[in-house]
């Protein structure tokens, strides 16, 4: 649910999520352009309210996601405001995660088509509001990534079960160390479904909306067209024998004896990301990969969030990438050795009775 980039306060009487039936479509448009349309909760809130609404109004024969500005769809969940409001409400953060992660499996169990047109950077909570949907659109200026291990929190809002569920090990990859996706990459580590050039959005939404259109997936082919080349897809094999590795520890030793001509720069991210958030993400990746639903995976990442919260390494992380900004975390443990099997296990062990996120019903 992370974002890359610090979000602004905006002084506007605009709201910052626009909701409304246009034709045959219900629209929401996230409404925060100068904070790059990072979710906050009381956009959750509204959307939730507004998703629930229209599954009784016949009227409204699909949704579509978008965003106001051409930078992102969404770049992320408002985790400066988890951080702001931690000594006096520790239990906010907890809260915002909780309805959050609702509102990804209602997307993704919608009776209704859900068009997520994401045009843009997409990280994080933009990830929960879009890769859940029924139908995925990006597009030459898409850039996906899902980079918490950053923050010293690990892949949420369901992304370990879209990185479960990638093509090999790429999700591994792709989780331990947040690369980003252009089109043709997220295509193909399936976090999207068609690609389509931006200047032909707004044609798209018109003729969708259009009551007398024609049906929903026809139209969306109709305006198709071919991305550019994966980055990611030439290395799938280096990447399944890195990283299909046991843990993280042994997944750096494979890059230190690969000859990948990318094998040096991830040792480097590698070892600037919490080493407690590299061994849950590594841990909750496979763990949604065997328990095999997106529901069992929003009730890991819970666990996840809440604890690393709690324990610390999730303020630490924003306190250095976007509060102080001096990008010098003090991670705790501070090495990856002092990671035990013991620690990932309390990590992923059930909450206290009343405080499980409850969405699988039985793990």
């Amino acid at each position: 649910m992370s974002e890359a980039t610090s979000p602004k306060t905006e002084q506007t009487d605009e709201p910052e999520v626009i909701i409304r039936q246009e034709g045959r479509a219900g629209r929401i448009t996230l409404n925060r352009p100068k904070a790059l349309n990072a979710l906050n909760h009381s956009q959750i809130g509204t959307i939730s309210r507004a998703l629930s609404k229209w599954q009784d109004i016949p009227e409204v024969e699909f949704i579509i996601l978008d965003s106001t500005g051409d930078r992102a769809l969404c770049a992320g969940g408002d985790v400066l405001a988890i951080y702001a409001s931690h000594s006096d409400d520790p239990t906010f953060g907890n809260r915002f995660w909780n309805d959050e992660y609702h509102l990804n499996l209602a997307i993704a169990e919608y009776p209704k088509p859900y068009v997520a047109l994401m045009d843009g950077i997409v990280m994080g909570g933009g990830i929960g509001l879009s890769g859940h949907a029924s139908h995925r659109v990006t597009t030459e200026r898409s850039m996906l990534a899902m980079p918490e291990t950053t923050i010293g929190l690990v892949p949420d809002v369901g992304g370990s079960w879209l990185l479960a569920n990638a093509p090999g090990h790429l999700g591994e990859y792709y989780g331990l160390l947040g690369d980003r996706m252009n089109s043709a990459d997220a295509l193909y580590a399936d976090f999207a479904d068609t690609h389509i050039a931006s200047d032909q959005l707004p044609s798209l939404i018109k003729t969708l909306c259009n009551p007398s259109g024609g049906p929903l997936g026809v139209t969306i082919a109709e305006f198709a067209s071919a991305p550019t080349s994966t980055v990611h897809a030439d290395r799938q094999a280096d990447i399944d024998t890195i990283f299909s590795a046991s843990s993280v520890g042994e997944i750096i030793t494979r890059l230190r004896n690969s000859n990948a001509d990318w094998a040096e720069r991830a040792l480097s991210d590698l070892a600037k990301r919490s080493p407690l958030s590299l061994a849950l993400t590594l841990a909750s990746i496979r763990e949604a990969r065997r328990l095999g639903s997106l529901a069992h995976a929003l009730d890991i990442e819970y666990r996840l969030t809440t604890r690393l919260l709690a324990h610390g390494e999730f303020l630490e992380g924003i306190r250095a990438l976007l509060v102080d900004k001096d990008r010098a975390p003090k991670w705790n443990p501070k090495e990856l050795t002092a990671v035990t099997d013991e620690m990932i296990a309390s990590f992923l062990a059930p909450l206290p009775a009343g405080e499980e996120l409850g969405l699988a019903r039985s793990i």
